[in-house]
């Protein structure tokens, strides 16, 4: 069985997550999507809440775990019989940024390989922070998002 782990904040997760989750699952069996804890970063849904909306997010994909940690996603993916851990590219600065982690994580455990998923042009806009910025300037942000993180803005507001 092919196994990989998709890690990220998700906060919240996006239409350009699924679609990377969505082709990943194509490539592999079993895909966790693992909600990775940053203490530097400030989020805007708890860690059980990201949980949440994720999972009802996917539910009904066939393959998917939902799980969390607050440690490196390399080591968790090695913990879990991972070989990969996946990740999307929008642009050139995603690939700088993603290009250092890859170095950090083959140097930590150069058995575990990253594969990357460009997005497709209808999703490369979009961001956690920008959906933040969407939804909180008053635009509709259904065609961008899953409708549970939809449903948890409004459950905050």
């Amino acid at each position: 069985m092919k196994k990989a782990i998709y890690p990220g904040s998700f906060d919240p997760i996006t239409n350009g997550h699924l679609d990377v989750l969505n082709r990943a699952l194509k490539v592999f069996d079993e895909v966790i999507l693992l909600v990775a804890v940053n203490s530097n970063k400030k989020s805007k849904f708890s860690v059980e809440e990201r949980v949440e909306m994720i999972k009802e997010a996917t539910k009904g994909l066939k393959g998917v775990i939902v799980d969390s940690t607050d440690g490196l996603s390399v080591k968790y993916a090695k913990e879990h019989g991972a070989t990969c851990l996946v990740r999307g590219l929008r642009a050139v600065t995603d690939f700088e940024y993603e290009f250092s982690l890859s170095a950090s994580n083959e140097f930590i455990d150069e058995s575990i390989d990253m594969v990357f998923f460009m997005s497709h042009a209808e999703t490369s806009f979009i961001s956690s922070s920008s959906i933040d910025t969407l939804y909180n300037e008053g635009i509709d942000i259904s065609k961008l998002v899953p409708p549970s993180v939809v449903k948890m803005y409004k459950k905050k507001a």
